[in-house]
């Protein structure tokens, strides 16, 4: 029996899975929340603790990684985190392959997700697609002519960081206005705080009382999920952060495929479960963005959250 390992080092949660080759599920499974002070040391410890747990003693025949943020594929060194302080220069790959005695495969979590729905998901019996996370930040992976295409040092597919609104808010990236700056649930939650705490009218004219009942008052637990949930609730200062991120990421996503036309866009992560408002601001931005000649499809990930799981099988299984 031949085994996959994959592990998942995300900016708020940690997974890890074992497959045997030849399956579409699971032989198990772990997944949890990293803590809210989470450093690289606290992330790795959790992932040893999951892989312990997965393995009951077994030894995997390749493990394959996908990790939130920038990563030299080539060598499996991590950049940095951009949501975990602690993972600059870390050599993940060596740290891994030292401990298991075999071929480790580490790559973006962006770039593992679309390689995931491109070969079990939803691009499977497609050439090219542009896969986007929308989650703690934003993120995109591109498949081309069957093949991941990573760019000349790694970094292809970084959408979240393209600037759709010169004005905008500030991004940690120190440009206003980027796609993850308007469209991730980290900063709609923040921004929709500010604007609570600051903006005291709004409150009296009854705007983002669905959010303080959500939440019991306490401001603290305002996240993006809290935005999306008041949005459904009919919260309209939800709504107006929630549709203002869908406006930058549709976009970014157009003004994509004017530049490399690809067939399809996957969109996976946590905040593209904000209901189908989203969707249709996504699509009809991105359509309204895009040259009428520039023809393409906006998807759902299948594979959910999983996605860079099954990414991972795929790289492991690509760089045997």
């Amino acid at each position: 029996m031949k085994l996959i390992l994959a592990l998942d080092f995300g900016g708020t949660k940690l997974a890890a899975a074992l497959l045997e080759v030849g399956s579409q599920e699971w032989l198990r499974y772990e997944r949890r929340l990293s803590p809210r002070n989470a450093n690289a040391t606290t992330d790795l410890g959790i992932m040893r603790e999951l892989v312990g747990s997965l393995l009951q003693g077994e030894k995997p025949d390749a493990i394959g990684v996908s990790f939130g943020g920038p990563v030299d594929a080539a060598t499996g060194v991590v950049r940095l985190s951009h949501h975990v302080p602690g993972w600059e220069n870390v050599r993940l790959r060596e740290l891994l392959e030292e401990k298991f005695g075999i071929r480790v495969s580490v790559d973006n979590d962006a770039n593992v997700a679309a390689l995931g729905e491109f070969s079990f998901g939803a691009g499977v019996g497609y050439e090219s697609l542009f896969y986007i996370t929308v989650s703690t930040g934003v993120g995109g992976g591109w498949i081309l002519n069957g093949k991941p295409f990573r760019g000349a040092s790694g970094m292809a597919g970084e959408i979240g960081h393209m600037v759709v609104d010169p004005n905008g808010p500030l991004c940690l990236c120190g440009k206003r206005g980027c796609v993850e700056r308007l469209a991730s649930g980290v900063y709609m939650g923040r921004d929709l705080r500010e604007i609570l705490v600051k903006d005291l009218q709004r409150l009296e004219r009854g705007e983002g009382e669905k959010v303080l009942e959500l939440v019991g008052g306490d401001l603290g637990l305002v996240t993006g999920k809290v935005v999306s949930d008041a949005a459904s609730l009919g919260d309209e200062l939800a709504r107006e952060i929630l549709y203002r991120g869908a406006w930058g990421l549709g976009l970014g996503i157009g003004n994509v495929g004017n530049l490399m036309n690809p067939q399809l866009f996957v969109l996976g992560g946590s905040v593209t479960k904000a209901g189908e408002g989203w969707w249709e601001v996504v699509r009809k931005t991105a359509l309204e963005t895009a040259l009428p000649e520039v023809d393409f499809e906006i998807v759902k990930a299948s594979l959910g959250d999983d996605a860079p799981l099954w990414g991972a099988v795929a790289l492991a299984l690509l760089n045997q």
